[in-house]
């Protein structure tokens, strides 16, 4: 019976190593050796999942500093 156990260096990031995986690639600034191990390793649906949390987390900060810069030109 063959070993069904992993290469280490193909195991998939753990769901906190996407979110980080993703808030580098979100700024930026994510590249060469690290860039392609991520990419090689990351699943799917946590890739999904954690950039439409971070574009709304995103959006809604942004929607609160609007609020804040009129609130305080108004008041």
């Amino acid at each position: 019976m063959a070993d069904e156990t992993p290469d280490p260096s193909q195991r998939k990031l753990n769901l906190l190593q996407t979110i980080k995986a993703i808030s580098w690639a979100f700024f930026g600034v994510r590249k060469g050796k690290g860039y392609a191990e991520d990419i090689a390793k990351l699943n799917a649906s946590h890739v999904i999942i954690g950039g439409i949390i971070a574009a709304i987390i995103f959006v809604l900060l942004l929607v609160w500093v609007a609020h804040l810069a009129v609130s305080s030109a108004v008041g």
